[in-house]
């Protein structure tokens, strides 16, 4: 944890730990009817892989983190190992990759390192976003992405939502390795059913570009996402709020918005309440 002390850790909604670069608290924004979302509630960053131990206290005592939400593939997991958070008994992890995978663990997490099987060689080229809608290939490439996430997994969206609705005490938190693609989604949709307006959801997206050179230079120090950061220009990694725009713009076109895609998913008007309490109560 940084020597600024932990009553400095939160500027604004951003969260200053020392193993991450893109932590930030969903509280604090505002909704549509004149309210504000909860702090404490729901955490949303990058990968936890190397969280500090003065972070992990942190978390766990002053921020009460109870539940782990990890979008990434089965692979990366499988590559990355156990992170700190996984020896501690207070907090629960849940997996739900994003990602159509070969060979899916139903418990990735219950696979302890001795007992993992070896990878099939496919799965090391998709370790991050890339899959397309083929009804949308003349959308920008992230826009593609986000909506191949809606199209091809909609059960692990759904099943992510529901895993944050179903924690009743202390704080959530969830990832997957820039916490900007595949989190970035995630929390549109929480945003949205808690109420949050577009253009708030929009500038949230967008706040992982004040911190992208920092969070490149971290992915590109893991050797499981070494060679796509290297390979790609720093411009390319970074969120612009016109793809989370023009993703909202088409959910609206298609589905009445975030909320009639939830509905007609199966998330319905009981949970999309319970998840709104979760986020405003």
């Amino acid at each position: 944890m940084s020597s600024t002390g932990r009553e400095d850790l939160r500027t604004d909604r951003w969260l200053r730990l020392d193993g991450t670069t893109n932590t930030r608290d969903l509280g604090g924004l505002p909704t549509s009817d004149g309210g504000t979302t909860q702090p404490g509630r729901i955490l949303r960053s990058d990968n936890l892989q190397t969280l500090s131990e003065d972070d992990v206290r942190w978390l766990i005592g002053d921020a009460r983190l109870r539940e782990v939400i990890d979008l990434r593939t089965t692979a990366e997991v499988l590559l990355e190992g156990r992170g700190p958070l996984r020896a501690v008994p207070e907090v629960t992890h849940r997996h739900f990759s994003l990602l159509p995978e070969r060979g899916h663990h139903t418990d990735v997490f219950a696979v302890e390192e001795a007992d993992v099987p070896e990878l099939p060689q496919d799965w090391a080229e998709s370790l991050l976003p890339r899959q397309v809608a083929e009804s949308d290939e003349d959308e920008p490439p992230a826009v593609r992405s986000y909506l191949g996430y809606l199209a091809h997994r909609p059960d692990n969206v759904l099943g992510a939502l529901r895993a944050l609705t179903a924690v009743s005490d202390g704080a959530s938190v969830v990832h997957c390795a820039a916490g900007k693609d595949r989190t970035g989604v995630v929390v549109m949709l929480s945003l949205a059913v808690a109420g949050v307006p577009h253009e708030e959801i929009v500038a949230d997206y967008a706040l992982t570009a004040e911190v992208i050179d920092a969070l490149v230079a971290k992915l590109a120090a893991s050797p499981t996402y070494a060679e796509d950061m290297e390979r790609r220009d720093v411009a390319l990694h970074t969120p612009r709020a016109e793809t989370m725009d023009r993703l909202l713009a088409l959910l609206d076109e298609r589905h009445g918005g975030p909320l009639g895609w939830l509905t007609e998913h199966g998330f319905g008007p009981r949970e999309q309440a319970a998840l709104r309490a979760r986020l405003r109560d």
